[in-house]
């Protein structure tokens, strides 16, 4: 695990993009990029979009949906179109959230991944927290956190009534590369509790689970750290 820790969200935005450049550019064949919703990656993805990527070998896709139309305003589909996807010339695959059932429409998803993966493994993919200590749409409390099979799974979030759609833990430790992305003096707290406590929060869960994690912050998400020198 490696923990790198910039000035400012800006900074934070830019390093993460490059990152993702340089991983793609060298990885000498067509990859897989698993996009996270958020105003965090968001920033990152405007960056991104600028960066000098041969998009025609990425295939991106999401880590988790919310179980709404595509156009809807808390769309990841939306969102990603918006501010990525729209300004290059790589493709996203997303769940069908038109499907009548959100499982159906889970299950159908899985198989479309694993046939886009490398050695039906995802390369490099990109995580948040929430101040719950969820990530993707792993949240605390949720069967989806049961899972042991490598899949797409439909989530039902008894605190929010709502369904989601998210990867499961299984499917996020096989990634090649997991990078968390947190930004904000709000993720403070639930992020020393995480990396300094190793509380079993799904993201840390997530994380311990994984063979190569990168925890990428700004400086107001790292101020209540204490394991990292500073």
């Amino acid at each position: 695990m490696s923990v790198l820790i910039y000035p400012t969200e800006d900074s934070l935005a830019v390093a993460a993009a490059d990152h993702i450049a340089t991983y793609m550019n060298d990885a000498g064949r067509a990859v897989t990029l698993g996009l996270a919703g958020g105003s965090t990656p968001a920033a990152t993805y405007v960056e991104l979009a600028s960066c000098a990527i041969d998009w025609r070998n990425v295939t991106m896709w999401l880590g988790d949906e919310r179980w709404v139309p595509h156009d809807h305003a808390d769309s990841n589909t939306r969102m990603a179109h918006e501010v990525l996807v729209d300004r290059v010339v790589g493709r996203l695959v997303a769940p069908d959230t038109a499907f009548g059932d959100p499982a159906v429409a889970a299950t159908a998803y899985s198989h479309t991944l694993h046939e886009i993966f490398h050695e039906e493994r995802p390369d490099l993919v990109l995580l948040g927290i929430g101040d719950d200590g969820h990530t993707a749409s792993l949240f605390p409390d949720t069967e989806a956190l049961e899972a042991d099979e490598s899949s797409y799974l439909a989530n039902w979030v008894d605190d929010k009534e709502v369904w989601r759609l998210t990867a499961s833990m299984p499917l996020l430790w096989s990634a090649r590369e997991i990078v968390f992305l947190v930004k904000g003096e709000s993720k403070a707290d639930i992020l020393a509790r995480i990396i300094d406590d190793g509380y079993p929060y799904p993201a840390q869960r997530v994380a311990a689970g994984a063979t190569n994690v990168s925890w990428m912050l700004d400086e107001p998400a790292a101020s209540q750290l204490r394991s990292i020198p500073r």
